[in-house]
């Protein structure tokens, strides 16, 4: 039944990819983010204000970054499970409505700022309000043919998501009996999954109905956000990181996917080497995957992983995409990402893999920034996926623009400068991990700043923030998407993340109401122009 119920979605997928691949454009908009007033961005009736947005602007894509439940320092790309939704972008009103909630248990979230998610709130408030909606839910009497109806649904969801679902349940119910604790450090019993009398325990906590709840509730939340994006001719793309968290459900519940010792620690971890960023290279401390085991059982897991991800999204944009062809790997005990080793990934085959399971074309996108050897193109364009490419990478300042010298050839051809863009890329002015345009263009040096001035033809940021988008509309690329923060030509405050910071600054940013009819008439006008 399953399989049925995904093919769908891998035939809508292919269908829908037509979207993005004649010359269109987007806005990625993380759904924390969206306006309202509980305190964080849900999946309520601002989602839908949204989309409508998106119509009336001419875009074609709503972009978002990973969907799953966060885990330490709040980052998507850090999250319990690689399967769940993450339960803080459920609308609580909607539960007002369906009479899980009364009104008023509402207020606390209510007085919440609205300019930034306060996650340690949500952490005490949110997940109270939603186990309290879950009990009423799960021990009304169903009198109501109403009421039937949704525990119908409700029972229908856990058995047709059971193979992850009770496991996210379990390891989240586990995890707070023992005060957050990580599962390595639970009872080795618990820990390694061998006590059963434990585990069914755990099944007959209230918590666990809990977590079963919250994932149904936002499963029908984004199903119905996603229906509507449909109507409105609106295609989704997705997020998934390469690698999943230490303190997760994946390696918790699937230890033999991963390069783990026998108390489940990993015995080396995800990173990058050193290089122009970082003298010091960034340790990741993602658990490594063993390829051979994730290969003796076909790529299952990661069959049933892009599977569940095609269910919410109508395209994949795969993180750090190199990591197929090499990784690095360090020492799990190494303070720096230093004295790592490239280990060879899955490569080719993993992706044939994926071709006989789900079909030509991949609804997938490479995320392949950074420094691309000639075997991670040669994957990429094998597959025909789509890499990106992003404005503010290109070596601004470093051409000569009154004569013919060899700067100025290296960086007309630079695969970053617009003229370079080809129909099978998606274009970026920056990403998540970048500044804004406008808090970009602030920090550039005096070379720099004058480089883009000329190239763009304006001297303002406010004037620049508007010409990067017509400059990227007009490219060859087949799809360009904006940071929502760039289309209002926010400064750096508005940032979404700093790389290798921890702070009250990183994925926290929201926007305060959805942007007036003005800025959807512009973008509307440009799209038009650029026949988008």
């Amino acid at each position: 039944m399953a399989v049925l119920y995904y093919t769908q979605h891998y035939k809508e997928a292919r269908e829908l990819k037509k979207r993005t691949t004649d010359r269109a454009s987007g806005i990625l908009l993380h759904p924390l983010s969206l306006p309202g007033f509980e305190g964080v961005g849900t999946l309520g009736c601002e989602a839908f204000a949204f989309i409508d947005w998106l119509a009336a602007a001419g875009q074609k894509v709503w972009q978002v970054l990973p969907l799953g439940p966060t885990g330490y320092g709040d980052s998507p790309y850090s999250s319990f499970s690689a399967f769940a939704g993450n339960p803080y972008m459920i609308s609580l009103s909607a539960l007002v409505g369906e009479g899980d909630l009364d009104p008023d248990s509402l207020a606390p979230m209510q007085r919440l700022a609205r300019d930034r998610v306060n996650y340690a709130a949500l952490y005490r408030q949110k997940n109270a309000l939603l186990a309290r909606a879950a009990e009423r839910f799960l021990k009304s009497s169903f009198a109501s043919a109403d009421q039937s109806r949704r525990r119908g649904d409700f029972e229908s969801f856990a058995a047709r998501e059971q193979e992850w679902l009770d496991d996210f349940a379990l390891f989240m119910t586990a995890k707070a009996r023992h005060n957050g604790l990580p599962w390595q450090e639970w009872p080795r019993g618990l820990a390694l999954r061998e006590d059963r009398a434990a585990l069914e325990e755990l099944r007959k906590d209230p918590g666990y109905g809990a977590v079963l709840y919250a994932q149904w509730q936002f499963s029908r939340q984004w199903k119905a956000v996603r229906e509507y994006a449909d109507k409105r001719g609106i295609t989704i793309i997705g997020d998934a990181p390469i690698f999943v968290a230490s303190d997760s459900a994946d390696a918790w519940s699937g230890r033999k996917y991963f390069q783990l010792d026998g108390q489940g620690r990993a015995t080396a971890v995800a990173g990058v080497p050193p290089d122009y960023f970082s003298p010091t290279g960034q340790l990741w401390g993602n658990p490594l995957y063993d390829w051979d085991a994730l290969a003796r059982d076909g790529y299952a897991w990661w069959k049933k992983r892009i599977a569940r991800l095609l269910d919410l999204v109508h395209r994949v944009r795969i993180d750090h995409f190199r990591g197929f062809v090499q990784y690095w790997a360090v020492r799990a005990d190494a303070d720096t990402a230093v004295d790592g080793k490239w280990r060879d990934g899955p490569g080719e085959k993993f992706f044939m893999e994926l071709v006989q399971h789900f079909g030509e074309p991949l609804p997938l996108i490479a995320e392949d920034l950074g420094i691309i050897t000639p075997d991670v193109a040669a994957l990429r364009d094998a597959f025909s996926l789509p890499g990106m490419r992003i404005f503010c990478f290109a070596p601004w300042g470093q051409e000569t623009w009154n004569d013919e010298t060899e700067k100025a050839r290296k960086f007309c051809e630079h695969s970053y400068v617009p003229e370079q863009y080809v129909r099978e890329c998606i274009a970026y002015p920056g990403t998540h991990d970048n500044d804004t345009f406008v808090g970009w263009l602030s920090a550039l040096n005096y070379e720099q700043r004058v480089s883009v001035e000329k190239y763009l033809g304006c001297i303002s940021e406010e004037s620049m923030a508007k010409a990067v988008v017509e400059c990227l509309l007009r490219s060859k690329a087949g799809l360009v998407i904006f940071l929502m923060q760039d289309i209002l030509g926010l400064p750096a405050s508005a940032r979404y993340n700093t790389p290798g910071t921890c702070n009250d600054r990183n994925w926290t940013w929201r926007l305060l109401e959805i942007p007036d009819t003005r800025v959807a008439e512009w973008l509307q006008q440009a799209v038009k122009q650029y026949l988008r």
